[in-house]
């Protein structure tokens, strides 16, 4: 059996106390959420723990919980010094 596809975006805001859940979905809906990133230049990194974690345990508007500060960091640094380069 095949898995549903998972995806979930963050974002973070100087100044904001953590990142925010953008959006989240499975299926149909974590297809669009890529395309839409990949449509606006936005880096997609895959990881599905993540995704899950974020889509079990937070609403999009929500901040993120602190058990996914972590990863989230790790993610949000790797995509800051890879836009970075283009400048």
């Amino acid at each position: 059996m095949k898995k549903k596809k998972i995806a979930s975006a963050i974002g973070y805001k100087q100044g904001d106390p953590a990142p925010k859940l953008l959006a989240s979905g499975r299926g149909k809906d974590a297809e669009r959420i890529v395309a839409i990133a990949q449509e606006a230049g936005v880096e997609v990194v895959e990881d599905t723990a993540l995704a899950v974690l974020l889509d079990e345990s937070a609403k999009p508007g929500d901040f993120i919980p602190p058990w996914c500060w972590e990863a989230a960091a790790k993610i949000l640094a790797f995509v800051l010094k890879d836009q970075s380069r283009d400048y």
